[in-house]
């Protein structure tokens, strides 16, 4: 099996540090200036907004990515991801449905722009109205 290159190692302890709920270990893997493109939502700028962002996370999901497969550009400055999401809804999060302790399977991708040995932005894509059907809504 060929060595995993520098961007493809980046990101599997980008994920690694995401299963262990290691927020440290995740905002060391961004530049401070990272791009995080939210699924279906706005983009957000910068390590405070990320740390935000996964303080959310934390609140309202426990969430593990199973199945990963990890994609990098020869340049190794693009990557892409593929995984399963299984998860459970433990907080409503504001503007989605009330949470019940929910589970779900879901699966989803991201997209990485990668910088100096550091994700320069990632953007992440799951399936909302399949997410939305598994907890309920409607």
């Amino acid at each position: 099996m060929p060595a995993a290159s520098p961007t493809t190692g980046l990101i599997e302890r980008y994920y690694a540090a995401f299963n262990r709920g290691d927020w440290p270990a995740m905002l060391d893997c961004l530049a401070d200036d990272v791009a995080h493109d939210l699924n279906q939502g706005p983009r957000e700028t910068g390590h405070e907004a990320f740390a935000a962002f996964l303080a959310r996370m934390d609140r309202c999901y426990a969430e593990q990515l199973q199945d990963i497969v990890v994609f990098a550009s020869a340049d190794d400055s693009r990557a892409a991801a593929e995984y399963v999401v299984h998860g459970r809804y433990k907080s409503s999060d504001e503007g989605l449905p009330p949470a019940r302790g929910q589970t779900y399977v879901l699966p989803g991708g991201a997209f990485f722009e990668i910088r100096a040995g550091r994700i320069a932005r990632v953007s992440n894509y799951y399936n909302l109205q399949d997410w939305l059907r598994q907890v309920g809504a409607g």
